[in-house]
């Protein structure tokens, strides 16, 4: 194990920088569970909650994408909030971003353990409970992830792309049976095309739709993480910007496809949209109507593939934001990079036992099961990590649009649209704080983490100091003329 230089190996392309982020946002996964959310809100028109969200997150790309034109760096918006508001605000995002990650882990480790669980109660192999046999399956998920993410970063990137593209390419063709024979007049329970989905049900007016994005957004969190690749892409200024893009634009097109046949196939009316909510597979269980019982176990089995793929996105994400902010604060521990693989293995141990460590906290303080440490994770990684987005997009506003201009003026709007929805979303997930119990505990984390980041940043200034010293000599973020 060498720290020399503490570089990580330059070794990927295109398709591998975008195979994290893809893997991230768990599109296959995410289909399965997330849509219900909406419906709770607005009823048949989920598609609209997703659409509304799509074109909400294309708004807060905008300045991920212009400042990672200009910088490149494994610690993501660590570094990019830095370099545009100082290395205090960097290490709160940094921190805020870490503690998302680990979380993720968490959140993927319970889904992983609960899809495979799933698949088996489908075959009759198992007839017991989901917990705790899915903690086991979790276990052993997280250790091949460990032993994926220390090999050479471009297997594990590669394999990401495969594992989740194979998954969603199966979705789409039971999306498509599924619409074709509604079309053809072969719906099982009469139901039909329509623009229904994309409407709002009478009763419900337009602050209705906009709470309901919410959901739809946290779906998309994980499409950054193609930036903690930075410094391990081979041509990082043109292909991470590439990367937020496509995967943005291609998970985005997908969910708004996918959830309006996943509506239309439960049916459009009171008695479908119940039965949409209360679904525990949702491509699952149309599969198996549509098609067969053997359709939805693939498709369920799929969904732990997919959970999978996110813990090992998590896991590298995690493990090179600890590994940038080991470096700038001369950490040893977290920056060493080994000889044999090029990459930060130190810190995968590192973010993988925090993980562990954190779920069994939560679930002796909790008394928790597998479900309640995937909502919890779930809920607190995605509040943190949409503070991490909020910093950025600041920073982006004032580095493209400040004294110097580096984009035209009239851009603006685009990023300070992304903000005001980022704003609003973590708004709605940590207000009204619950009076009692795990809820409650997630406003705690969350401002804990922030709070005792924040205080020491301000304290620390020799800290800070040499933290900004060093990211102002990381020839990653060096400006240049975009």
């Amino acid at each position: 194990m060498s720290d020399t230089g503490k570089k990580l190996t330059k070794s990927l392309g295109i398709l591998e920088v975008i195979g994290i982020s893809i893997a991230l946002m768990a599109p296959s996964m995410a289909a399965n569970i997330n849509p219900q959310g909406p419906a709770t809100i607005v009823g048949r028109a989920v598609p609209l909650a997703f659409l509304l969200a799509f074109v909400g997150v294309l708004f807060v790309s905008y300045g991920f994408i212009r400042l990672t034109q200009r910088f490149n760096h494994s610690g993501s918006m660590y570094a990019l909030v830095g370099k545009t508001l100082g290395p205090r605000a960097g290490v709160v995002a940094g921190v805020s971003l870490l503690s998302a990650y680990i979380l993720f882990i968490g959140f993927c480790f319970n889904v992983t353990g609960r899809f495979v669980v799933a698949t088996l109660l489908e075959l009759k192999v198992y007839t017991g409970e989901i917990d705790p046999l899915a903690f086991g399956f979790g276990l052993v998920a997280l250790a091949i992830a460990v032993f994926v993410a220390i090999q050479p970063v471009k297997k594990g990137t590669r394999a990401l792309l495969y594992i989740e593209g194979g998954t969603v390419v199966l979705i789409l063709i039971t999306a498509i049976i599924v619409l074709v024979k509604i079309a053809t007049g072969n719906g099982t329970h009469g139901q039909t095309i329509s623009a229904e989905p994309f409407q709002l049900p009478a009763g419900l007016d337009s602050s209705a739709a906009f709470l309901a994005i919410v959901f739809g957004f946290l779906s998309f969190a994980g499409f950054e993480a193609a930036i903690t690749l930075g410094e391990e892409a081979h041509a990082p200024k043109k292909d991470i910007p590439k990367a937020l893009l496509w995967s943005a634009l291609l998970v985005g097109t997908y969910y708004v496809f996918v959830t309006y046949v996943e509506v239309i196939g439960f049916g459009t009316d009171e008695a479908g949209t119940k039965a949409f909510i209360g679904s525990a597979s949702l491509l699952g269980d149309l599969g198996t109507e549509f098609v067969g019982s053997w359709l939805g176990v693939i498709i369920t089995a799929g969904a732990a593939i997919s959970g999978f793929a996110c813990l090992l996105a998590s896991l590298l994400g995690a493990a090179r934001v600890l590994f940038a902010l080991g470096r700038d604060a001369d950490i040893k521990t977290f920056s060493k990079v080994s000889d044999k693989s090029g990459v930060p293995t130190t810190a995968v141990y590192w973010a993988s036992g925090i993980a562990l460590a954190a779920m069994a906290a939560w679930k002796v303080i909790y008394n928790a099961g597998s479900f309640d440490i995937f909502l919890a994770t779930a809920t607190m990684g995605t509040v943190l990590i949409l503070v991490s987005y909020s910093l950025t997009v600041v920073g982006a506003i004032k580095y493209l649009f400040g004294i110097k201009l580096k984009a035209p003026v009239y851009e603006i709007i685009v990023p300070v649209i992304g903000l005001a929805i980022l704003v609003y979303t973590v708004f709605r997930n940590v207000w009204p704080v619950a009076a009692e119990g795990p809820a409650r505990g997630y406003v705690i984390v969350v401002v804990a983490i922030l709070l005792i980041s924040t205080v020491f940043v301000i304290f620390a200034g020799g800290f800070a100091r040499k933290m900004g010293e060093r990211l102002t000599n990381d020839e990653g973020l060096a400006e240049i003329d975009v």
